[in-house]
């Protein structure tokens, strides 16, 4: 479905993390503080997070370098999150820097690679540096939503909704089969099950929905046997970190 590469990958990160410095470049001290699109976090917790994501693949990156492997966080999920707690309550100049960093270490890795490298198994998902790249690109794209600044998933593009269809699959539930219908786009089926339900609206409405966040559009719309029907339930979000989540 979706047609991402190496290639134009490193260019949606370069995009991503410069909208995401952008947006830090424009919040008030008294900003950092105020709630996020995320239950329980302030845009500190989300911008201590981008930070820990992206030195996290990052160091994936440098030790596939090397021929090693290692685990995504320090001190693994636990690790993650106490991570987070202590950088969130940061003043706004050491969050840009922090911020800054990160993603210059981690734009530096992946610029750094040749073909090959992309393929270079990781820890994370059991995968390789293409699939660290991807989800830095999910992280810094959906968590610029989350900061709650006005920038919704209707700025999220075609490509990136289309991964996600390809991504969240797996929270389609046993048993049943989605058909995303985007406006004035191809349809996409996800899941095997023999349970269909037809969901029509914006690419970023779909997108959004699938991902846990609000549409912007009011677009969406699910459909069984020809009747208009409540949005399914989904399955949690496929965790990337061993956790209980």
């Amino acid at each position: 479905m979706t047609s991402i590469t190496p290639e134009n990958l490193l260019d949606e990160l370069r995009r991503a993390a410069d909208v995401v410095t952008g947006i830090a470049a424009k919040l008030a001290e008294q900003d950092i503080k105020a709630p996020s699109g995320l239950p329980g976090w302030s845009r500190g917790h989300v911008l201590a997070h981008m930070c820990g994501i992206a030195n996290a693949m990052a160091r994936q990156l440098e030790y596939a370098a090397r021929g090693e492997s290692i685990e995504l966080y320090d001190g693994g999920y636990e690790g993650r999150n106490r991570a987070i707690e202590m950088a969130a309550g940061h003043g706004l100049d050491e969050h840009r820097a922090d911020l800054a960093a990160a993603l210059d270490r981690a734009l530096r890795a992946f610029g750094s690679l040749d073909a090959a490298g992309w393929h270079e198994p990781i820890s994370y998902r059991g995968g390789v540096v293409f699939d660290g790249g991807l989800a830095l690109w999910r992280e810094l794209v959906i968590h610029a939503t989350d900061l709650g600044t006005g920038r919704g998933p209707e700025a999220w593009s075609r490509p990136f909704c289309e991964h996600l269809f390809d991504f969240l699959a797996a929270r389609v539930p046993e048993g049943q089969r989605f058909v995303l219908q985007p406006l004035g786009l191809p349809a996409a089926a996800i899941g095997s099950g023999g349970k269909s339900t037809v969901i029509s609206g914006m690419v970023t409405d779909i997108a959004a929905w699938l991902a846990g966040r609000t549409p912007t559009l009011g677009s969406l719309r699910a459909t069984a046997a020809a009747d208009g029907v409540d949005l399914p339930e989904l399955l949690p979000w496929p965790a990337g970190v061993p956790a209980n989540k």
